[in-house]
């Protein structure tokens, strides 16, 4: 992302959505739900100092802009996550992974939240005097 985005300075990361309702092989769990893990160990690789990852000039040539979790969009279908989060099955369309209308409303609330709360978010998302 940095070499084709050289102005690119932070990337929130986040999990994907919960894939119980899958009536396809397209991605069901247990591998949605353990694919928030690659989010964990990639930014514990940015802090560690994986010189891939490096953002510090002081450090060499900066490879890769700031990596941040976003918000966990994962939940274990109708059972709240830590968040509040929960999903129905009219979450999701037809095949059960991609979101209806109404889970794309729970997934758009999860990064305005984010976004609009995060120290290095909202400095550049909510208008001053807005927050």
């Amino acid at each position: 992302m940095y070499r084709r985005f050289p102005n690119l300075k932070i990337v929130y990361l986040s999990s994907r959505t919960y894939a119980g309702f899958a009536t396809t092989y397209l991605n069901p769990e247990p591998y949605a739900y353990e694919s928030g893990f690659s989010v964990k160990w990639l930014v514990e690789e940015q802090l560690k100092g994986d010189k891939v990852l490096n953002i510090d000039p002081a450090k060499g040539e900066v490879q890769a802009p700031w990596l941040s979790g976003g918000p966990y969009l994962w939940a274990n279908g109708p059972a709240k996550n830590a968040d509040g989060l929960a999903y129905d099955e009219a979450d999701f369309g037809g095949d059960g992974t991609h979101p209806s209308a109404s889970g794309v409303k729970k997934v758009a609330g999860q990064l305005l939240t984010v976004f609009k709360t995060d120290a290095t978010a909202k400095v550049w998302f909510v208008r001053r005097g807005k927050e």
